[in-house]
């Protein structure tokens, strides 16, 4: 197993004058699951984004460390699967073609390939089909998938089950019980159904001044 730390040595953000959180000071590691929480607006996106690469700290450091080796912000990404409300898929492509530009990038998990993904999401009859003409609960589930199903160390979910009908989220918590164990994995979320399996929990407000 891939060894992946993230590490945020009192860590802070700020939007024009007002700090999201400032002083965060906080370790994840492989092979443990985070749930960060706290109300809508709260900052969970953008701290999410500062652990992924994306956003650098106001103040304060974000280190990552791979195999116990430093490793460089800028490739950080290869390292990360993300599904979130605000990704948006290709509308234009078909779900073959989603698939196959998804993992032109990533790797499948060992096993695992483009008729057992499909067959994941069970839509063998829409793998042709136009992302555009899915519906905000199919999307959904082909970003989880497509997340879920990647070999990557680091596995980041924002509102998971955002669109999710009440069999959505059975089949999200079964992707979780099936493909997240020893991945270090993090949950943003303020929907405890989405979060319940998570072993340590990091709260935002705690570090709002």
């Amino acid at each position: 197993m891939n060894e992946f730390s993230i590490i945020l040595q009192n860590a802070g953000r700020r939007f024009n004058r007002d700090w999201i959180f400032r002083d965060v000071s906080y370790t994840f590691t492989s092979g443990n699951s985070y749930a960060v929480l706290g109300p809508n607006g709260s900052g969970k996106s953008t701290i999410l984004q500062l652990l992924n690469g994306s956003l650098s700290p106001s103040s304060g450091t974000v280190s990552f460390t791979y195999n116990h080796q430093p490793l460089d912000a800028d490739v950080v990404y290869r390292h990360i699967s993300l599904a979130a409300p605000y990704l948006e898929l290709i509308e234009d492509f078909t779900l073959n073609e989603v698939i196959d530009f998804h993992f032109k990038f990533k790797n499948y998990l060992p096993g695992l390939d483009k008729k057992q993904l499909i067959d994941l999401l069970n839509m063998q009859v829409h793998r042709n089909k136009l992302v555009k003409y899915f519906s905000s609960g199919m999307k959904q589930r082909v970003k989880l998938a497509l997340a879920f199903t990647s070999a990557t160390a680091v596995l980041m979910l924002d509102e998971p089950t955002s669109n999710l009908d009440t069999q959505g989220v059975e089949w999200y918590l079964s992707l979780v019980q099936q493909y997240a164990q020893q991945r270090l994995t993090i949950v943003c979320s303020n929907q405890e159904h989405e979060y319940s399996f998570c072993q340590q929990q990091l709260q935002i407000t705690d570090y709002k001044q």
